[in-house]
């Protein structure tokens, strides 16, 4: 090789190291994600507007149910993944031997972005097998969607309570994999139970809490494998959290 052909080939290369490095410089500097933020931002800002329109009573709960789910629809899920810093959220993550494992992502401050959101959100991890055990809620909407993974997804409309039981009925059995999504009110499909069927799985969820004001919120667990009674209907033991991890988690 020639001293002119060697250096023509060591500037080249050279050239190509510092290109690498730049574009890994900008990477980590969040250059290229701060081209993806706006754009969630916006699809949390929409978010955050129904759940102050629920809370108003400008919405329905059936109705924030459908605009949700609507909204959840067209979520741009690499962007979402990448907002809520998915991979360095779970590195390393440990998963529990029962149920779900609670993560909780942190927004970053974006122009357009509420800092101070009407809803609360959380990453379920979940190893194969185990469940988001089945419970209902009261005074809560909810909204569930699938980042990773896959999942055996069942929800119930809660049509009664007794002091003892809960008188459900099924409206969904399916599976969902990634994208997929559903959502809670006390208006319908108040019940739900999410298992895993990959090795792992990892669901975002949304909650507003109190929608009625004055009234309490809290989770209600129940053992949809009760007494089946006409029409599909299932009379369901309510149950403790322990006995509901016992059982499904």
């Amino acid at each position: 090789m020639t001293d002119v052909s060697r250096r023509a080939f060591n500037q080249q290369t050279v050239g190509s190291l510092l290109t690498l490095s730049l574009l890994e410089a900008l990477y980590a500097t969040d250059a290229f994600a701060a081209e993806i933020k706006p754009v969630t931002a916006r699809w949390l800002a929409e978010l955050d507007e129904l759940g102050h329109d629920l809370k108003g009573k400008k919405l329905g709960e059936v109705q924030w149910q459908e605009k949700v789910e609507g909204l959840f629809s067209k979520v741009e899920l690499v962007e979402l993944l990448k907002f809520i810093e998915f991979d360095k959220l779970t590195k390393g993550l440990s998963f529990r031997d029962k149920g779900e494992k609670s993560l909780r992502p942190r927004f970053p401050k974006v122009e357009g972005l509420p800092t101070n959101l009407v809803f609360g959100n959380q990453m379920f991890a979940l190893k194969k097998d185990r469940s988001v055990v089945p419970h209902g809620h009261d005074n809560m909407a909810t909204a569930f969607l699938v980042l990773k993974g896959s999942f055996q997804g069942r929800h119930y409309d809660r049509l009664e309570d007794t002091k003892d039981h809960m008188i459900i009925k099924p409206t969904i059995d399916q599976a969902f994999t990634v994208g997929q999504y559903s959502s809670v009110s006390d208006k319908k499909d108040n019940v739900h139970w999410f298992k895993a069927t990959s090795e792992t799985g990892f669901i975002f969820n949304i909650h507003i809490l109190g929608v009625t004001e004055g009234r309490r919120t809290k989770r209600v667990y129940v053992d949809p494998n009760g007494e089946q009674l006409a029409g599909g209907k299932i009379r369901g033991r309510r149950i403790g959290a322990s006995e509901a991890y016992r059982l499904y988690g």
